[in-house]
């Protein structure tokens, strides 16, 4: 498959794009910074974010938001993905948008207090990839942790109740969502991920 990354320099995009590689897929990875053999494009920019995202067959993203960066960009990406026509397979924190019953009360306040500005970028771009048919992966710390052979993906209220959400190595993530790119099982439905 040809499978287009976005925020591919980052932790999570870099783990998409290796493990895309060593499963035989073409990949064209998509990032703000340049990259050899890549597409430098900002989700900002919407001319060149639809010119990078031209004729994508599946779109993953790895986009997060850096510290100190204003709200927008996870947006921008889900609305440039879903404008694409490609099939997306999205990233988001467990305990946003509807994962957020499931991660608890505590979770919730945390979140609503560390991610303030930032939560209703989050939640926007979860709406607007499961109104485009995507898959939209919740997932609880990310760690740079090795690939867990125990990984699961499940539906949203069958994440087991927790305090906290259990952390979960970008490396079981990427695996995750390179399964669903491949297979299709949760298309249009919000899940998590657990290693």
């Amino acid at each position: 498959m040809e499978l287009t990354i976005l925020g591919a320099t980052g932790g999570t995009g870099r783990e998409l794009v290796r493990q895309a590689l060593e499963r035989g897929h073409t990949v064209r990875p998509v990032s703000r910074s340049p990259r050899p053999g890549g597409v430098t494009a900002d989700v900002r920019d919407p001319a060149a974010i639809a010119l990078a995202l031209k004729g994508a067959e599946v779109v993953l993203s790895g986009l997060g938001i850096a510290n100190g960066e204003a709200p927008g960009a996870l947006t921008a990406g889900a609305r440039a993905a879903a404008e694409s026509g490609a099939r997306i397979v999205w990233l988001a924190a467990l305990g946003t948008g509807p994962s957020a019953p499931v991660a608890g009360a505590l979770t919730r306040a945390l979140l609503g207090t560390m991610m303030r500005k930032e939560l209703p970028d989050r939640v926007a771009a979860t709406e607007t990839v499961l109104a485009a048919g995507g898959t939209v992966f919740h997932a609880g710390p990310l760690t740079d942790g090795p690939l867990s052979a125990a990984r699961r993906t499940m539906a949203l209220p069958d994440v087991p109740r927790r305090l906290f959400p259990a952390s979960v190595s970008r490396a079981t993530v990427a695996a995750a969502m390179l399964d669903e790119a491949e297979s299709a099982v949760f298309a249009g439905q919000p899940v998590a991920v657990l290693g």
